[in-house]
């Protein structure tokens, strides 16, 4: 019998209205909204269910708004008994993944993302740093355009290797066109630029790691229940240390999300359930490793046709 993960996604996933179901439906649920609005001090729980979707999309609110979100989700399948053997989570849903393993709390998960969100916005002026997403070259290639790129003083990298006909580029804007001017004229389908606020994931982002690495110092990290596929690595980590060390790292560091599932598949995972808002990871997912099956638990319908599926 093959193994099943819980995927955690990460930031533009989110969307004004996510979790209200599922805490008016389950006390789990709405339980762990509490739980973040008293960690904060303010009501998450209402930006999460009304928005507005200005306020939603700042950083600082968008991560501890997706972490609770999905920490609310993934607490109605935990309540019900559903099994998994392994988590990951993209960037930001790592965070949510060490949750749904045992090694932080709601309180202190949201009180981190929260710090982190601020320090990615404060590491880099707004319009200093872009990123753009890349379609259909493979992954050498974009690497190469981004090293002739980075000229001037100015750098891009590759940030998040998402799938593998898709890549996300960042550093400095200039850089960031350089590379997309390079890249379309070498053959690539699409290069979209990105409506986020700093450059994530490039080395434009050290400042943040520093700022976040003595936050995640001073936190009681636990050993993990199952394994976590991290980011940085795209292996697995159950060690309190080992947990707490990639998550500083990956700030300036590419999300390998291609070698991430890649390695999990090789392991003996066949069934990849998204817990949390959106489905962009499913998407993904079936990309990198066709002929997994994947699922949605993001709202109340979708928790309990899960549920159901499962006896």
């Amino acid at each position: 019998m093959g193994k099943t993960a819980f995927v955690f996604p990460g930031q533009g996933s989110q969307f004004a209205g996510m979790g209200e179901d599922l805490a008016r439906q389950y006390p789990e649920a709405r339980a762990v909204f509490e739980r973040a609005d008293a960690a904060l001090g303010e009501s998450l729980s209402r930006l999460c269910f009304e928005g507005p979707d200005d306020q939603l999309r700042l950083t600082a609110n968008t991560q501890p708004a997706i972490l609770t979100a999905s920490l609310a989700a993934f607490a109605v399948l935990a309540a019900r008994g559903a099994r998994f053997d392994g988590v990951a989570g993209h960037s930001l849903g790592e965070y949510s993944a060490i949750g749904a393993a045992g090694g932080l709390g709601v309180e202190d998960l949201v009180r981190a993302v929260r710090k982190r969100g601020q320090l990615m916005q404060e590491a880099v002026p707004v319009g200093v740093g872009a990123m753009s997403a890349v379609l259909g070259p493979a992954r050498d290639l974009v690497e190469a355009c981004c090293r002739e790129a980075s000229t001037g003083g100015e750098a891009v990298v590759a940030a998040n290797f998402n799938a593998p006909e898709q890549t996300v580029i960042a550093g400095h804007a200039g850089a960031v066109a350089r590379a997309g001017e390079l890249l379309v004229a070498r053959g690539a389908k699409r290069v979209v630029p990105l409506p986020v606020s700093a450059p994530f994931h490039s080395p434009l982002m050290a400042p943040a790691r520093a700022g976040l690495a003595p936050v995640l110092a001073a936190l009681p990290f636990a050993g993990l229940s199952v394994a976590l596929y991290n980011n940085v690595d795209a292996a697995p980590v159950a060690d309190a240390d080992a947990v707490r060390d990639g998550l500083v790292r990956q700030v300036d560091a590419p999300v390998r999300w291609v070698e991430l599932v890649e390695r999990m598949v090789a392991d003996g995972f066949d069934t990849f359930v998204e817990v949390g808002p959106g489905s962009v990871l499913s998407g993904l997912i079936r990309r990198i490793a066709r002929p997994v099956a994947t699922a949605q638990a993001g709202t109340a319908e979708q928790v309990e046709a899960y549920l159901a599926k499962q006896g």
